[in-house]
């Protein structure tokens, strides 16, 4: 068959070779994580994981799935994109051990409209690094390009996390009136919220570029701060016995995601005052005259995750918590009812 032009698939905007760069660019990176149960490296069609060599004999699998939201806005138009992918990693993991789940193997989704090997080796390096700290291995993933769909510069991202446990160990279970809520703290913002917090940042008439005003360095770069992982400690607190669930505070806050956690007929009652509010929240909540329950919807205020614990092994746990490296508040505890009940305020 002939062709008049000549034309490329290069010429339409795709590039094969800058794809097959990038595989090799990132060998590395994703073989630093692996672990044992990971049989194959990237390059095959799919990917393979040994369940019994992971060390489990009659396991439960747990499917997580999560983008970045509308960080990755800041990420492109700042060029900092090298903590990008911890932010994927974290949304995905930090809901898999939630289950009680040990995260074992992660994906990823990257789309772009022209692949920039090295912007790209950046990222998928930061997904690495959070699938490292998580304990769990990066075994694959998918890079599109793809003019037309996303502008020159633009990308999209998007995380897979397959995780498992032993069956009967699936979390929530056993919650009961009188269970201790502990608080974990958050590293800031985390990945939910990004599309209120940019609209703040226009009100407040700064660039991303201009000095922080609640921290030091950039604004952009105290807002690329990563999500916090939580796996390792929280995996560390079930193993020790005592926690009946965990509840990661994502989009909708401590007002939506706990409620989550609980059985029918019990809610929780929360000490607003038992943390201090971190300044970015504080710094938001005063710009834009965000109101107490609207901050508390949307974003974390400073708690990324909730240990749900009994009451009679909360001293031990807590102590666990904090010698795993977590800064660890008693934020309240379970009660009849439903949703959340908040007393005090935010300090």
């Amino acid at each position: 068959m002939s062709a008049k032009n000549g034309l490329t698939y290069s010429q339409a905007g795709v590039d094969i070779d800058a794809g097959n760069a990038l595989v090799e660019r990132i060998k590395p990176a994703a073989a630093r994580t692996a672990r044992p149960g990971t049989m194959a490296g990237l390059g095959g069609f799919g990917a393979l994981f040994d369940l019994r060599a992971a060390g489990y004999q009659d396991p439960i699998l747990v499917a997580a799935t999560d983008g970045v939201g509308t960080k990755l806005r800041i990420a492109i138009d700042t060029g900092n994109v090298a903590t990008i992918g911890i932010d994927l990693v974290a949304m995905c993991v930090n809901d898999l051990v939630c289950q009680g789940a040990e995260p074992l193997l992660f994906l990823d989704y990257f789309a772009t409209g022209k692949l920039e090997v090295e912007q790209a080796a950046s990222i998928v390096e930061g997904i690495a690094e959070g699938c490292a700290r998580s304990g769990c291995a990066l075994v694959g993933g998918e890079t599109a390009e793809m003019p037309g769909m996303y502008a020159r510069d633009d990308f999209d991202l998007a995380g897979f996390a397959v995780g498992a446990m032993e069956r009967g160990a699936d979390l929530p279970a056993g919650v009961a009136e009188g269970d201790v809520l502990l608080g974990l703290a958050s590293s800031g913002v985390h990945s939910n919220g990004y599309s209120l917090v940019r609209k703040v940042v226009e009100l407040a008439g700064l660039g991303w570029d201009a000095p922080s005003p609640f921290g030091p360095g950039t604004l952009g770069a105290a807002l690329l701060a990563p999500t916090k992982l939580y796996v390792k400690p929280a995996l560390a607190a079930i193993r020790a016995g005592g926690v009946h669930g965990l509840a990661h505070i994502t989009g909708g806050g401590l007002t939506e995601n706990l409620p989550r956690v609980f059985p029918e007929g019990l809610g929780a009652e929360i000490d607003l005052g038992s943390w201090a509010l971190p300044p970015v929240f504080r710094w938001l909540a005063e710009t834009a005259g965000i109101a107490e329950p609207e901050l508390l919807k949307t974003f974390n205020a400073g708690i990324g995750m909730v240990v749900v614990v009994a009451a009679d092994r909360a001293a031990a746990l807590e102590s666990l918590l904090t010698a795993e490296g977590e800064t660890v508040t008693r934020i309240g505890h379970v009660v009849k009812g439903q949703g959340v009940r908040y007393s005090g305020r935010l300090k």
